[in-house]
């Protein structure tokens, strides 16, 4: 009886904190078997966000799109192969949109010289998205982010499609789709907030904000209107600036756009369609360090999500594709 209690307590403990450790994650987790991977991960991080500040934004958008789909697996860093031709990596919420690929290459390259078979592809790209948010935001988010993960085999086409919330979802999807994740209400206004970063397609929202009435700016209407064709094809689909105030700057800048009824996508302005969720956006906009601060443990707990154990997964050696025993 006791046993059952104590597991149960377990159990329900895990279940409110969704705390990393009971998914076997752990900061420092490399402390003995790769104690250097970290500074080599941030390393190679900081030479490509110095040259581009756009391919820090698509590696913290890359551990969202990851973490989303299968669990934080690496599963959306595998490419094509006969025997699967259309993995994640090539379904329409990752292609061609997301960046940041050719990082995660050089970090395992450099990850593999000092510690080959040690760190897995999931944990380099959870290690990048950290530093990718440090160095963007002048080094003031300073995530400890725990490891641990293992890297995944599958990686599908449509459950990328299926899992992440495209820019059209109104509250109540957008509520639904991160709640499937393990995350909350709050979880998800903070995580929005990485679209302070980066910039979108104008087919991202061109249908939907601009082709319709909506509440988007007048101003910032006429502006993307000249950006933007009235109908972007795969052949003219300029991309623009999510966040025109501080473009290259992760801060709580889009809180303060949301406010003002600047921001790109539908799923963007539903933030303010709620009062709770209305609430939110203000503090974060209003009170200095509240975001980051609520930015960094949501970016922890969203890396727990699905993470892969034991005969789940293995470590690549090639993040590109799995291991051939």
């Amino acid at each position: 009886m006791a046993s059952v209690s104590l597991k149960l307590s377990i159990a329900l403990t895990c279940a409110l904190l969704l705390s990393s450790a009971c998914h076997g994650l752990q900061v420092g987790y490399y402390k003995k078997s790769c104690p250097r991977v970290e500074a080599i991960v941030r390393d190679e991080v900081k030479k490509f966000v110095y040259k581009n500040a756009g391919i820090g934004a698509g590696l913290i958008r890359m551990f969202f799109h990851d973490c989303f789909v299968e669990g934080c697996d690496a599963s959306v860093l595998l490419d094509p192969t006969p025997a699967n031709p259309q993995p994640e990596k090539l379904s329409p919420p990752n292609f061609p949109s997301l960046r940041g690929f050719e990082a995660i290459d050089a970090a395992k390259d450099a990850v593999e010289k000092a510690c080959p078979g040690v760190v897995s592809c999931a944990d380099i790209v959870a290690f990048a998205g950290r530093d990718a948010a440090y160095f963007l935001s002048r080094m003031t988010v300073k995530i400890n982010m725990p490891a641990g993960r293992l890297d995944g085999r599958i990686s599908n086409f449509t459950e990328a499609l299926s899992n992440l919330p495209p820019p059209f979802f109104n509250i109540t999807q957008l509520i639904a789709s991160f709640a499937a994740k393990g995350l909350d209400t709050e979880d998800m206004v903070v995580l929005s907030g990485a679209h302070t970063i980066g910039v979108s397609h104008c087919s991202s929202f061109v249908s939907d904000r601009l082709a319709v009435p909506s509440d988007i700016n007048t101003a910032l209407a006429g502006i993307l209107r000249r950006q933007c064709p009235a109908n972007p094809t795969p052949a003219n689909d300029p991309t623009v600036h999510q966040d025109v105030v501080t473009p290259n700057a992760l801060d709580n800048q889009y809180y303060k756009n949301v406010l003002a009824h600047k921001v790109l996508f539908t799923s963007d302005a539903a933030l303010l369609t709620t009062p709770a969720t209305t609430q939110m956006v203000l503090d974060n906009a209003n009170i200095r360090g509240m975001w980051e601060g609520k930015f960094k443990k949501a970016m922890v707990k969203m890396g727990a999500i699905g993470v892969k154990t034991g005969n789940q997964g293995e470590i690549r050696r090639n993040c590109r594709v799995v291991n051939r025993y």
